[in-house]
């Protein structure tokens, strides 16, 4: 009798702690009666009592700062003494001179604080816990009040729901009633930081996350995302413009990437208590640079099912198999390396795995994600330059994570035979595994090592549809490479989230050259004849002619710490002997414009095995310059001299300087002080730059290639860009429906491509004749609801204008004219103004459903040298009776600038010191460093500063673009004071003085006068 076969068990995956809840089926019954803001809370309330959290009415700091000593002391197992509850807490807990971002430190890398005991012993102290996340007490309070001065805040606030953890207010919850714009609840949390976040012990800087939500929809962003909005609309410019705004709060959702958008939902799955204290200890992730990145739900559900396979795998023994590993499918700019670094670094914490690789597969990407790397924690991951330093770093137990270039990898693979880390149990990650880890490479590393976890990480899955023909024929697909799909997000899900930009397509039919496409023609012949000299020259005339209006030059937004106009572009071309050809034409046709007038034109390439590839996929470009002809070559090092004469650098084409070129061009780019690159491939694949948002394309693409270059242009900056721009002039009608079809779905186009012109035309012609008849301009807008309306009828026609500026049809057919535009922007702003004063608290409530699109306002913005134009022909017009009319288009012009509004009187009372004759500018200059002088000495006098040492920080202020409140340098501009003073201490007199300062740098920075 045969023997029966062995039985086999599949492993079953069981979690009941998943951050994100597989699929959410909503049982929310639609009220039918109104919902008040108070019955929304008291429903959340109810609703996270049901969930574990203890319900507190707390009022006053007193009360809040006891609930954090007893929920310590139970977190701890241990009774403070009182003397050493003091010292404790104000030095270890509220900190004094503390801001938000020493206290965000303290809880995501310092948990662990130090107690000196009254008996001279020391103790550890957990401000949260973070191995056992369920010892966290939640409790939740609400309308908790900060009273007006007494070290409170400048004006009195209540807030609206706040969770604590262990006492400390984690998350903080702001709601606005149904019906009314969530972006409003984003900007009250501002106004909450500008005026009491601070106040008291600043307890409230503790919070991590903040939720807001209107009933029906419900957003999370971390406190990065309001510091670095606070820091801009302070005046700041020093920022890192990644997350500066409501365009980067997000959307909580379940596994299938569907949102839950309503707050009961929203309540029983992110705050459910696993998954809110699994946010709070493990899905944050603090940068180097001290910026606070909370992940979303797709990032975490990636993670965790990374980590439950390599769980798994170890526990049935499946290392070293396909079945061991997986592949994410994120679509590209969803944030796939901050997924891949986290998975990465929970993975090295798993006490069975030795050692975690990241494998990337090219120098530049291998630069970037190193960057990246970095930025997420320093040291974490140590480049290694050669074969020998990723030797020894595999043999340093201290190396948890090493990042290396499969091509590394794979020499020291061929030179180490049966070395020990082969036995070893290895998480290998591939960020971005396109076709190349398919080859020779992947199977050496997979016969290699024995006990492996394989996982890919790629925005454009190789599928059966889009594989090419030749290779391993085991190796087609993502599939077969890495193992099953673990958690997919298309570029559909992206853009219903908001997380990418949609596109715009232009096809551009240039010169009719004969029907080159034709079937019989070979490629070869094809791609010649659309190199005919006249075809590059009108190609290159329309991008000139276009550019301005594609990249959006006309308008103008905050990038770091400059004030810049427009986006930047990339053209690429099917050839180096196409990419050539394009940059001798852009010289040409600009040699005979003055240097300002002219594009900055960059080019880079090198050598590619390949000019057109069969699947689909776009040949990766090395860094060998060495194997380019002669002629290629030598045309390259003349584009760099050019570069180099153009931003005074000293790159060439030999090895080391041409990576250093590739460098400088991308920081080049990012930070948009170049205006256009030619590529063939490069930048193509794995770029990042928020500022780029045109792709010029003359080349053929498909599949995920398409996909890849059209991602270059979709990165979110701010509302200004709502889209990625492509132009080109190829018919690739067919070839991005058919790419949008495999990597969204077969519905996907009305989401990933922007509606024609027409719809959003008609839309906006309807909205300006209502704007003309219901407001016309010189007659008052008298009362609120008529003010209510007018402010959101003239956002949508601003939303509306951003988007049809970019529309050749739109030129010549504006409905308002460029007077009625400014006299419109004017009474917008006046609006603002009146909105933005602080009339106490009853009169804010009314204000709650308002939003103002003042940064769509900005970018027509009115610049001082504008203003020094019309100040120069006023003069020249003197007594002409044409002075008047000049007159009134200055004070026009600074009424319709946000930015000159507030310096208007210095621009009126310098146009009447103006003398006869003499140099406008030098008057100009010399007119506000007087003015400067004067007031500054009146702030030194009234708030009886220190002088010297306030000219110094006011200066560092101009230089740095921003006045800095953290840190000693402020406190050593105030006067000598007792902290306990009758007068109301140091914490508010240091309060009035940034304030004065604040508004004294307003006004003057910028204007051209000295040090600035």
């Amino acid at each position: 009798m045969s023997e029966a076969p062995p039985r086999k068990y599949d492993p079953i995956a069981v979690s009941s702690e998943s951050t994100v809840v597989a699929e959410y089926v909503s049982d929310v019954k639609v009220g039918a009666t109104y919902q008040s803001e108070a019955d929304l809370e008291r429903e959340l309330i109810r609703l996270l009592q049901s969930q574990a959290y203890e319900y507190l009415r707390i009022t006053s700091e007193t009360q809040l700062v006891a609930n954090v000593r007893t929920q310590l002391e139970s977190l701890n197992g241990i009774t403070f003494s009182d003397a050493e509850w003091k010292q404790f807490f104000t030095e270890r807990v509220a900190g004094a001179n503390e801001g938000i971002v020493e206290k965000t430190v303290r809880v995501q890398e310092d948990h662990v604080q130090l107690l000196k005991r009254d008996d001279g012993s020391t103790k550890n102290v957990m401000l949260i816990d973070k191995q056992n996340i369920h010892n966290n007490r939640l409790q939740v309070i609400n309308q908790y009040e900060v009273g007006q001065g007494d070290d409170g805040g400048k004006y009195a606030n209540r807030y609206d729901v706040t969770v604590l953890v262990n006492g400390l207010p984690m998350v903080h919850i702001e709601l606005k009633r149904r019906g009314v714009d969530i972006r409003e609840a984003f900007n009250q949390i501002d106004r909450y930081q500008r005026d009491s976040f601070w106040a008291g012990s600043g307890l409230f800087e503790y919070v991590q996350l903040f939720v807001i939500s209107n009933g029906t929809l419900t957003k999370y962003y971390s406190n990065t995302t309001r510091r670095q909005h606070l820091s801009e609309a302070a005046g700041s410019k020093r920022v890192r413009k990644t997350s500066n705004s409501f365009e980067f709060t997000s959307w909580w959702a379940d596994a299938q990437n569907k949102s839950i958008q309503d707050l009961t939902a929203f309540a029983k799955t992110f705050f459910a208590k696993h998954a809110l204290l699994n946010i709070l200890t493990k899905y944050c992730v603090l940068t180097a640079d001290r910026m606070l990145l909370v992940m979303r739900p797709y990032q975490i559900v990636a993670t965790e099912r990374i980590l439950q396979k390599i769980d798994i795998s170890t526990n049935y023994k499946q290392l070293g198999t396909l079945a061991a590993g997986g592949y994410v499918w994120h679509t590209t700019g969803s944030g796939k390396t901050l997924t891949s670094f986290k998975a990465a670094q929970l993975a090295s914490k798993l006490p069975s795995v030795d050692k975690v690789l990241f494998v990337v597969d090219r120098k530049d990407l291998d630069y970037q994600t190193m960057r990246e790397y970095d930025r997420f924690e320093k040291g974490a991951a140590n480049s290694n330059t050669s074969t020998a330093v990723l030797k020894k770093q595999l043999e340093d137990p201290g190396a948890r994570i090493i990042i290396t270039t499969i091509q590394k990898l794979s020499t020291f693979i061929g030179a180490n035979k049966g070395h020990a880390i082969y036995d070893g149990h290895v998480v290998i990650i591939f960020d971005e595994c396109h076709r190349s880890q398919f080859g020779d490479m992947h199977t050496a590393i997979t016969k290699a090592f024995k006990r492996y976890n394989l996982f890919g990480f790629t925005g454009t899955p190789i599928f059966a549809a889009n594989s090419g023909s030749g290779g391993n024929p085991q190796l087609k697909t993502t599939e077969q490479a890495f193992g099953e799909k673990l958690h997919t997000y298309t570029i559909v899900d992206a853009i219903t989230d908001k997380n990418v930009l949609p596109f715009r397509i232009d096809y551009v039919n240039t010169v009719k050259i004969g029907n080159v496409i034709d079937k019989q023609v070979s490629a070869i012949d094809t791609e010649t004849a659309l190199l005919a000299p006249e075809r590059i020259s009108q190609v290159v005339a329309y991008t000139r002619d276009h550019f301005d209006q594609k990249t959006k030059r006309a308008e103008s937004y905050t990038l770091g710490e400059k004030r810049v106009r427009g986006f930047n572009a990339l053209f690429a071309t099917a050839s180096i002997q196409a990419a050539r050809m394009y940059y001798n034409q852009f010289q040409l046709q600009q040699e005979q414009l003055p240097p300002d007038r002219r594009l900055k034109v960059g080019l880079i390439y090198s050598y590619a095995a390949n000019d057109a590839v069969e699947d689909g996929a776009l040949d990766e470009e090395g860094f060998d310059t060495g194997a380019l002809s002669t002629d290629a070559r030598s045309f390259l090092a003349e584009a760099i001299q050019d570069y180099n004469a153009m931003f005074g650098t000293s790159f060439d084409t030999s090895a080391d300087r041409f990576q250093n070129y590739y460098k400088d061009l991308s920081l080049k780019l990012k930070q948009r002080e170049i205006d256009l690159v030619i590529v063939v491939n490069m930048f193509l694949t794995g770029f990042d730059a928020t500022t780029l948002n045109t792709l010029f394309l003359d080349k053929n693409l498909r599949a995920h290639g398409l996909i890849q270059a059209y991602s270059r242009t979709n990165r979110i900056l701010n509302s200004v860009k709502t889209y990625g721009n492509i132009v080109s002039f190829r018919n690739l009608e067919e070839q991005t429906n058919e790419a949008i079809a495999l990597f969204g779905n077969k519905d996907a186009r009305g989401v990933v491509l922007l509606k024609p012109y027409g719809d959003y035309y008609t839309d906006y012609a309807e909205k300006v004749t209502e704007l003309l008849t219901a407001f016309p301009l010189g007659t008052p807008i008298i009362g609120e609801s008529a003010q209510k309306e007018f402010i959101e009828l003239f956002g949508a026609i601003l939303r509306l204008q951003n988007i049809l500026t970019s529309f050749d049809d739109f030129t010549g057919n504006e409905i308002l004219s460029g007077r009625q535009g400014q006299d419109y922007r004017s009474v917008y702003l006046d609006l603002y103004a009146d909105f933005r004063k602080d009339k106490g608290a009853d009169k804010e409530q009314i204000n709650d459903d308002i939003v103002f699109e003042i940064e769509l306002i900005k970018q027509v913005e009115i610049n001082v040298d504008y203003i020094l134009m019309l100040v120069q022909k006023f003069r020249d017009e003197r007594g002409d009776g044409d002075d008047k009319e000049i007159r009134a288009e200055i004070t026009r012009a600074v009424d319709a600038s946000p930015t000159l509004r507030n310096k208007k009187d210095l621009i009126e009372d310098f146009v009447e010191s103006l003398s006869p004759d003499g140099e406008i500018d030098q008057e100009w200059r010399a007119f506000i460093a007087a003015k400067r002088e004067a007031e500054l000495d009146a702030i030194i006098e009234v708030e009886n500063l220190r002088p010297d040492e306030t000219r110094a920080f006011v200066e560092t202020a101009f230089r740095d673009g921003q006045v800095h409140t953290a840190g000693t340098a402020i406190t050593k501009v105030l006067p000598p004071v007792s902290r306990f003073s009758a007068a109301g201490g140091h914490g508010e007199k240091k309060q009035s003085v940034i304030a004065k300062l604040g508004a004294f740098f307003e006004r003057f920075f910028g204007l051209g006068s000295t040090g600035n």
